[in-house]
């Protein structure tokens, strides 16, 4: 569930803004009414990607969602207080028109535009959240890669079926796994001759050619890679973390973080610092520490820059 706050938006400073900049008379709320009515968009938008992605990704959804209603809610108010800062000219007449001021208006308006279009980057996003690889971190993560895993898989296999299938009959027709809508694609009359892109089966005699089945065969084996790494993950979090002490300071596995940490006990001087970020290494914080992703070869740097055997 999507639980929706809204922020408040200054009626009164919308009003001046409004009378100061047009002939007609403002209508009362209209300025919080069409704030709330972009925020409840939004709020769609993440009740919409909320059915689509994990669990794991809805609370960053929210706060996403907060973020927006907040930030669109502070453009709103200083979008006002700008508008009512000078009139426009057609309402207030040329007469000592103060010049001046109008040109910083509108300096602050083209700052205020680039804030707006900020805040709309918000929404993209919400569109974006879970459509990346997947975090291995989400107690989801086996149930989506097997998931995709398969899905590759039944897709190489019906290519395959169907390039057997046209190679034997000559046609797709009765293919199985073949869509109508992929059948009229695939087979589509006069493009190649129109000098247009071709369909496969006239530039290569087959539904499916090879760089497509080899663009799935990567798909599969990335997804195979993620679960090799997630069963890595989980056979060392199954195991004691025994942190490394060396002198001046330890080496942490933290694995709820995941991330290998270096604490020293004193600022490490500037060379030491310089070795640290040439190996992938970056200061946290949070944690005061030094870290990187909590994988073997971290494990390996550290101890190639600390000089542990």
């Amino acid at each position: 569930m999507t639980t929706t706050t809204y922020y408040p938006i200054s009626e009164e400073t919308a009003r001046n803004a409004h009378n100061l900049n047009s002939m007609s008379d403002y209508r009362p709320g209209s300025a919080t009414a069409e704030y709330r009515a972009a925020v409840d968009e939004a709020a769609a938008l993440v009740a919409e990607k909320k059915a689509k992605v994990s669990p794991f990704y809805h609370e960053k959804l929210d706060l996403l969602l907060d973020r927006y209603a907040r930030r669109l809610a502070d453009y709103y108010n200083a979008y006002y207080r700008n508008e009512a800062s000078c009139p426009s000219i057609l309402v207030s007449g040329g007469g000592n028109f103060p010049v001046n001021k109008k040109n910083k208006q509108n300096a602050r308006r083209d700052r205020l535009w680039e804030e707006y279009n900020a805040v709309q980057g918000i929404l993209d996003q919400i569109k974006s959240t879970g459509t990346g690889a997947v975090d291995l971190a989400d107690p989801h993560a086996r149930e989506i890669l097997t998931e995709q895993l398969n899905a590759y898989q039944k897709e190489l296999d019906t290519a395959k079926e169907a390039n057997a299938f046209y190679r034997k009959h000559k046609t797709l027709d009765g293919c199985p796994g073949i869509s109508r809508k992929d059948l009229e694609w695939l087979t589509r009359p006069g493009v190649f001759n129109a000098g247009e892109n071709g369909t496969p089966l006239e530039l290569y005699g087959c539904p499916f050619p090879s760089y497509h089945l080899q663009s799935i065969r990567g798909y599969i084996k990335r997804a195979q890679d993620r679960l090799a790494e997630l069963d890595r993950r989980q056979a060392e979090q199954a195991q004691p973390a025994e942190n490394l002490q060396f002198d001046g300071g330890e080496i942490v596995r933290n694995l709820e973080a995941d991330r290998l940490q270096i604490l020293f006990d004193e600022k490490p001087d500037e060379d030491m610092r310089a070795a640290l970020k040439s190996n992938g290494f970056r200061w946290s914080p949070r944690y005061s520490a030094w870290q990187r992703q909590l994988t073997a070869n971290a494990e390996a740097a550290a101890r190639r820059v600390l000089g542990i055997k």
